[in-house]
């Protein structure tokens, strides 16, 4: 039987899964632990998230703690909302705190 290969998204997917609630990871923390993959490839699968997965895209944020800018501007106040519905804090100037909300990985 041939062992079939998990595609990119679907290892991205894989991972986010497994930050708790509460919790945030980066685009670049994500990619690091799937090889050969980029921050911008974990940015595009989370843009492409399938509903009904029960995959919570909303913990990927970027590496300054911050949630990425989207063109309409709608998912990114979505994020925040969900965040802050977990015990996220956002300062002012909207960035998080990685130290203290910071998934540690898997």
């Amino acid at each position: 039987m041939k062992k079939q290969v998990m595609s990119r998204h679907d290892q991205v997917y894989e991972l986010v899964r497994l930050i708790p609630s509460g919790r945030v990871a980066t685009y670049g923390q994500i990619a690091s632990y799937i090889d050969r993959c980029t921050p911008r490839m974990v940015g595009y699968a989370m843009a492409a998230t399938p509903p009904g997965r029960d995959i919570p895209w909303h913990r990927v944020i970027n590496s300054q703690g911050r949630i990425s800018i989207r063109a309409n501007g709608e998912r990114d106040m979505l994020q925040r909302v969900l965040l802050e519905e977990e015990g996220v804090f956002f300062n002012k100037p909207g960035k998080v705190d990685l130290n203290a909300v910071g998934w540690k990985g898997p």
